[in-house]
């Protein structure tokens, strides 16, 4: 008979060894404990798993709010000024610098390029005071090379000055905003992936939530194998609390991870788009802006973490109750008013 009924034996051998391995504890003792190591676990499960879902969520909002956004103006504003110098050449080489209306297209350049600087001033703990200086020289050389259109050797040094200071090794616009880049997506890498101390938090959650769930089912089969009781409803919804804790908060957070590392990737790509552009630049700027908006789509599909952080700050908290409500109840009930 048993061996017709392998499930119905593996079974009942399971309950007959947890039987025998709680056996020499006295039944209040043992739901004691119980609630002991239930109330315990579970808070350092809530603990773990309210800070880790916190750090991935300022994580993913750092993303969203600072680090994305410096990456892409720091890219159009290197792609602008380069734009702005390409503008300036034409016109110098047709030799219309200088002539009324021709400037339009080299000033609206270094206007882009300057309001790009102040957009992202306040996303950035990088000092842009010194390249939004040397920009503003910049942007003075050109106009005073255009107001010299009849004194053909003074421009021609103004545009050699303006030059210099675009594109001189290290103190140059262009090489400030290489450096500034560097470091930006280093930021942007760095909070964009997970640490040793963040794995480290969501194994220890994810160890005590399933150590949690273990303990409950324990607790229910003590309820039911000593006193008579098939069901309780406090326990049973810790224990389905318990695995919705353990799944969805990870789910949520490895979505939002992979979605924040396509970010990274875009922006890197964006970054060497606008190091590598060559004279291309009207185009590498649609690449950057086409990029940008795919970087926002991408941040802004983590943006639900939020509410999955605040639902995880309330389940960890009824995680806690559940089970004290539970084996507290019952042990008021049946031994402690009893004293």
């Amino acid at each position: 008979m048993t061996a017709g009924h392998p499930a119905s034996w593996r079974r009942y051998s399971l309950a007959a060894f947890w039987r025998r391995l709680l056996s020499p504890w006295r039944t209040r003792r043992l739901l004691e404990a119980h609630l002991i190591v239930l109330f315990v676990l579970a808070a350092v499960a809530s603990t773990t798993l309210f800070l880790s879902c916190r750090q991935a969520q300022h994580g993913a909002e750092a993303l969203a709010s600072r680090e994305a956004p410096a990456v892409q103006g720091l890219a159009a504003t290197r792609l602008a000024a380069l734009r702005a110098d390409q503008e300036a050449q034409v016109l110098v080489r047709m030799n219309l610098l200088g002539v009324a209306g021709s400037d339009e297209p080299y000033e609206s350049q270094l206007s882009a390029a300057d309001q790009g600087l102040s957009r992202i001033a306040d996303r950035t703990d990088q000092d842009l005071g010194t390249v939004k200086g040397v920009l503003d020289s910049y942007s003075d050389s050109l106009s005073r090379a255009a107001s010299l259109r009849d004194e053909p050797l003074m421009q021609k040094h103004k545009l050699t000055e303006a030059d210099s200071m675009l594109t001189r090794p290290t103190v140059g616009v262009v090489p400030r905003l290489d450096a500034l880049q560097r470091v930006q997506m280093e930021h942007a890498e760095a909070t964009a992936t997970m640490g040793r101390w963040q794995h480290g938090g969501w194994w220890l959650a994810e160890l005590a939530l399933g150590a949690m769930a273990l303990t409950l089912l324990s607790a229910l089969f003590v309820l039911r194998d000593r006193c008579g009781r098939d069901w309780n409803p406090y326990l049973l919804a810790a224990f389905v609390l318990t695995v919705l804790l353990a799944v969805v908060p990870l789910t949520t957070t490895l979505s939002t991870g992979n979605d924040l590392k396509e970010a990274v990737k875009d922006l890197r790509q964006i970054t060497d788009v606008s190091r590598n552009s060559g004279p291309r630049l009207a185009e590498a700027q649609q690449r950057v802006t086409e990029t940008a908006e795919e970087v926002r789509r991408k941040t802004a599909d983590s943006a639900w973490t939020d509410e999955v952080y605040q639902g995880t700050l309330v389940g960890g908290l009824m995680a806690i109750v559940l089970p004290v409500l539970g084996l507290g109840l019952r042990l008021d009930h049946d031994y402690w008013r009893r004293r």
